[in-house]
């Protein structure tokens, strides 16, 4: 695998073992590939992470072998890098990593980890969310192209309810995110319903495109606004992060003129350093603003008051929440019901 190789980020000096252990046999990538990858869009990575609590997505064999999440803080961090102190739905808590630094990534990437798992809060205030997150997720039968004309509606539904502003990026796969940095005043559940106003909201606009359904046999051929992405514990890869698929494709943070124009399959490990070089990270401006849920909220308010649209399931794995319909498959539903 040769020898450990030095390398120098943000002040600090990280060690990589094994540099040419390959990670991805489809383009040859290996270790010290991923790890300069993310030494190269250090910056942009950093300000999608910084002071967030962060589940590592890790492939220490690479995409061909056994993976899994790590929640809870390595044993072997070094002590520069902070935790933060997160709860679970379950009740059950842990400490997770919390970036600062550059090298925080870097290290992380050591130990095999290709995408990074941020949530939506910071280390000060774990509570209460920054950042609203839309995920535009095609479902069979779609593709990237229904994403982004669902995008573009979102963004003027945003605009119209609040004055919201997103930054989209690409999910590394088919799918779109769009996140809205926000007041970090409301709770997890607040923001939740916030989400589900802006899919009904969309589901009105685009019924033949666009749905909320949480059941899949309910979906059909349109794109899935997933509002449980916005529950607590639920995360999103980063923008600049590195997917598990054999092309490498990363999260690419776009400009709104880019949707639609640019393609998921432009934006991959040996591409966005070029990119990163000649544009820099162009979601820096994101922590400059911070917008107000109210309007949307108000418009959750007058779904349910004007239409009895309250609540929707939540993940499986969720205790029973108040106000949760039931969280019964509705084919299963009705086979009960003619027993």
């Amino acid at each position: 695998m040769g020898d450990a190789v030095e390398l120098e980020v943000g002040g600090r000096t990280v060690r990589l073992s094994s540099p040419d252990k390959v990670f991805f046999p489809e383009r040859g990538f290996t270790k010290l590939d991923l790890a300069r990858y993310y030494v190269s869009v250090a910056p942009g990575i950093l300000r999608a992470l910084r002071d967030r609590p962060t589940t590592l997505e890790r492939y220490p064999d690479g995409v061909g072998g056994e993976w899994f999440f790590q929640k809870r803080a390595p044993k072997s961090m070094p002590d520069w890098i902070p935790t933060a102190h997160i709860t679970f739905p379950s009740g059950r808590s842990a400490d997770e990593m919390c970036p600062t630094e550059e090298a925080a990534v870097v290290w992380a990437a050591q130990y095999g980890t290709l995408t990074f798992h941020p949530w939506p809060v910071r280390a000060t205030d774990v509570d209460h969310p920054d950042e609203l997150r839309i995920d535009l997720d095609p479902q069979p039968g779609t593709d990237y192209d229904d994403a982004v004309r669902a995008a573009h509606e979102l963004r003027a539904v945003l605009e119209e309810f609040g004055g919201l502003r997103g930054w989209p990026k690409t999910s590394g796969g088919r799918g779109l995110h769009v996140f809205v940095p926000i007041e970090p005043r409301w709770t997890f559940t607040q923001v939740r319903r916030a989400a589900i106003a802006v899919g009904r909201e969309m589901e009105r606009r685009m019924p033949e495109h666009v749905t909320i359904k949480w059941w899949k046999e309910e979906r059909g051929r349109r794109i899935f606004l997933d509002y449980n992405q916005t529950a607590r514990d639920r995360t999103i890869a980063s923008a600049y992060s590195v997917r598990p698929r054999p092309h490498a494709p990363v999260s690419a943070p776009l400009r709104w003129e880019e949707v639609g124009v640019a393609h998921p399959r432009d934006f991959d490990l040996a591409t966005m350093p070029a990119r990163f070089a000649e544009l820099g990270d162009v979601h820096a401006d994101m922590d400059d603003h911070a917008y107000s849920l109210d309007t949307l909220l108000e418009l959750a308010r007058r779904d349910e008051h004007d239409h009895g649209l309250g609540d929707l399931p939540y993940p499986p794995e969720y205790p029973k929440m108040p106000g949760e319909p039931t969280r019964v498959q509705p084919s299963r539903a009705r086979r009960t019901s003619s027993d």
